[in-house]
């Protein structure tokens, strides 16, 4: 390394020596903190003893979201590749292969298709509804997984036998849920992905040796068929991966829902007070993706050496961008620790800065395709408790357990007297 290469990265504020520990103890706060005691947006640390450059705002997520300069290729941990994204799938390639890839998700996920699922979603919903009014109380986030799970299975042309349908949802829950745990709870989640992963194998070459006939705009179908840019179809077990990135992100919208239950309890005075405004719908659901953490960070990695902000930065070099400091960066957002769904009326915000899921744009870049379908069915699980059903919340504990990822109520949600709304069954 040369001298004007190390006198400038000497110019990254630094970090704790190893940050590891501190990470897995604060995973949403850790950047945020260092960046306060820093005065900037950025610094140098060690995770899992490899120098990595963490990042927060808006002009860092567009620099991190420069396919010129960042690759995914090896970006991320070993250990969330092997749970949470599955190895070979669209989140770690690059180039031409990436958009080819991305592509095929995008035609996927229409207006149409994504309403269609949508639509499936409530009406599983309702139909569960009658067997949580015979309950004393129900866990609201464990009660969402097999409506999700059976809802995005049937819109994507799995077939999910009675007998299956236990274990394939715990498979695929644990895929999300405990990803970051460590210990015996990580092991489960490789253990998932390995039995998922076999699964949906067989299932696509059950498609493609016509044993399956799918519909043709299902998720199956178009997967089982898809040839990336070289013109040969995907392997069973990489087909099976991003088939697995169609269900487990759509699973894991149960985080969302219920922190959407979490925020009505908690902010009454701003919850829409009517589900036929889709717009105020659309805002208090977007004010939830921003207020509320979510998975932490996504990491890249520099392919060449690069130049920002006057910091030479040598290739190979891994970046994290924290999502949620970005979503809750004060010089982005008024008064960011304030729940307050208006800003969505009032404030304009770019693809770099309300995060979530990714940012820039989501057909050219590493945004997740998926976020429509999470848009969707909050929006329609929002309806759902505002309109459909009626419920309490007892004495529970709901406070956010921000050292687990992802972060969730500590009770989960616990709903009690829940019964269908008088309004409803009138208009039923």
């Amino acid at each position: 390394m040369n001298r004007s290469i190390k006198q400038s990265e000497e110019l990254i504020p630094q970090g704790p020596v190893d940050s590891t520990l501190h990470f897995l103890r604060r995973p949403y706060d850790f950047v945020s903190t260092v960046c306060s005691r820093t005065g900037g947006d950025m610094f140098e640390t060690r995770l899992l003893l490899r120098r990595t450059v963490c990042l927060r705002g808006e002009a860092a997520a567009e620099m991190f979201y420069d396919k010129a300069r960042m690759s995914r290729d090896g970006a991320m941990p070993e250990p969330v590749r092997a749970t949470l994204t599955g190895k070979g799938g669209v989140q770690g390639l690059d180039g031409e292969r990436h958009l080819r890839r991305k592509e095929m998700f995008v035609s996927l996920l229409t207006q149409e298709r994504v309403e269609a699922l949508g639509e499936k979603f409530e009406k599983m919903w309702l139909a569960e509804l009658p067997a949580w009014t015979r309950e004393t109380q129900v866990i609201f986030y464990e009660a969402l997984h097999p409506i999700l799970a059976e809802a995005v299975c049937d819109w994507a042309g799995v077939p999910l036998p009675a007998e299956e349908r236990i274990k394939r949802t715990r498979d695929l829950v644990l895929l999300f849920d405990r990803a970051a745990a460590l210990g015996l709870g990580h092991f489960r989640a490789r253990r998932a992905r390995s039995r998922s992963e076999a699964w949906l194998a067989r299932v696509i070459k059950d498609a493609r040796d016509r044993r399956l006939v799918p519909p043709a705009e299902s998720a199956l179908a178009v997967i089982a068929a898809h040839r990336d840019e070289d013109g040969a179809l995907l392997s069973p077990r990489i087909a099976a991966v991003e088939l697995l990135n169609v269900l487990r992100p759509t699973v894991a919208a149960s985080v969302y829902i219920a922190l959407l239950a979490h925020a009505l309890h908690s902010f009454p005075e701003v919850a829409p007070t009517t589900a036929s405004d889709r717009s105020e719908l659309y805002r208090f659901v977007q004010e939830v993706r921003r207020f509320y953490p979510f998975f932490p960070v996504v990491a890249a990695r520099n392919w060449k050496v690069f130049s920002w902000r006057n910091i030479r930065f040598p290739a190979g070099r891994r970046f994290l961008l924290d999502l949620h400091a970005t979503n809750t960066d004060p010089c982005l957002w008024n008064e960011p620790e304030t729940f307050n769904p208006e800003r969505f009326r009032k404030e304009d915000f770019s693809a770099f800065a309300l995060i979530p899921q990714g940012g820039g744009d989501v057909s050219k870049n590493h945004r997740c395709p998926g976020e429509t379908v999470v848009l969707e069915v909050m929006e329609r699980s929002l309806r759902m408790l505002l309109c459909e059903m009626e419920y309490r919340l007892p004495a529970q504990d709901l406070r956010i357990d921000r050292s687990r990822m992802p972060a969730l109520p500590v009770s989960k949600i616990i709903l009690a007297d829940i019964r269908r709304s008088e309004r409803s069954l009138k208009e039923t």
